[in-house]
């Protein structure tokens, strides 16, 4: 199988063909992707920025590599991607080509976005939406100019629980409306965006992907360094609901959402066992030996990041009803084994 991947702020990458197949686990077995994970390389949306963290695409690629796949990049700037880039036998392709990096592929993941956890301004907030929805069409965009049968068989898209609104009582799953705030908006847009494929007869899923756990990068990146220096805390009050997921979960979830055809529709890509802020902060605490008991008040957060602040001060608890239900094991679903993990990886 054959699929195409496109990442956050940085050059698409597809793996055309797959060597060195029997050292794959069964579920990896077969699966040439193409995928878009680094940060700084500009790919479909000129405003895209350089520093997006990739922090989901960039773990699968160092999977795939490792296991002796062969890929290509189909990005903005070539010369930029190759400078960016240093797996080996990777090919670059610049915009021109991008439909025939996609023909013949078997699966399309698309994980693009303007990053939204800073201050937003009336552009920034177009740029947030622009960016998803923008990139989510050309995507859509080369698969219905592929020639039928060379075209991918199913889009797997990425989304945000923003889709859900916020609330500090709510519970939702995949079955749930979308709110009534700006960023469920974005994600209807950008939802519409990637269900549009289906109209080519290719197989849709879309994850809304919770807060993603990483110490390279992202919410864990930010704050490991504050809990060193023994100066963290949570953000706010502490209450708002964190539905969080280990980033290994995230790529094996992706890869049997290319793979089975039991994911199609959406799907939530958040961890079963959701915490608030200050659970999160304790935990880590713990692990690190820190403390965790200066919190960051509310005004300060509103003076840095105005409306953005909405982002860290505001959640919801969100389950993987249907995720579960189609059968995928997550392989951390509690926070304390995800944060272990994630902080001796670090």
């Amino acid at each position: 199988m054959t699929v195409a991947i496109t990442g956050k702020g940085s050059g698409a990458i597809f793996l055309t063909q797959s060597v060195h197949n029997d050292v794959l686990p069964p579920v990896y077995k077969d699966l040439n992707f193409l995928v878009n994970p680094f940060p700084g390389i500009k790919l479909f949306c000129p405003f895209l920025p350089a520093g997006a963290t990739g922090l989901v695409g960039s773990r699968l690629v160092a999977k795939l590599a490792a296991a002796g796949h062969k890929v290509r990049v189909l990005t903005r700037n070539p010369a930029s991607a190759r400078s960016k880039l240093s797996y080996p036998g990777l090919e670059f392709f610049g915009p021109s080509e991008w439909r025939r990096g996609v023909e013949g592929a078997t699966g399309v993941v698309n994980l693009a976005g303007e990053p939204i956890a800073t201050r937003w301004t009336e552009d920034l907030k177009r740029s947030i939406k622009s960016s998803r929805v923008g990139a989510t069409t050309a995507v859509v965009d080369a698969i219905k100019a592929t020639p039928a049968d060379k075209r991918p068989d199913v889009l797997v898209s990425a989304s945000a629980v923003g889709f859900y609104g916020i609330s500090s009582t709510a519970t939702y799953t995949e079955d749930s409306p979308s709110g009534n705030d700006y960023l469920a908006e974005v994600c209807r847009v950008w939802e519409a965006a990637a269900q549009n494929a289906a109209a080519a007869g290719v197989r849709v899923a879309i994850l809304r992907f919770g807060i993603v756990l990483a110490p390279e990068g992202g919410a864990l990146g930010k704050m490991l360094p504050v809990f060193q220096i023994f100066a963290g805390g949570p953000l706010g009050s502490g209450k708002q609901w964190m539905s969080w997921i280990h980033r290994d979960d995230v790529v094996d979830l992706i890869i049997e959402a290319l793979s089975k055809p039991a994911y199609s529709g959406i799907f939530n890509a958040t961890a079963p066992k959701p915490v608030r802020m200050s659970e999160l902060c304790s935990v880590l605490g713990n692990i690190l030996g820190r403390p965790s008991w200066l919190p960051v008040p509310d005004f300060a957060l509103m003076t840095l990041l105005g409306e953005g602040a909405s982002v860290v001060l505001e959640g919801q608890r969100v389950m993987p009803a249907r995720t579960q239900a189609v059968g995928y094991r997550f392989k951390y679903p509690d926070l304390s084994d995800a944060l272990r993990n994630l902080v001796r990886s670090n």
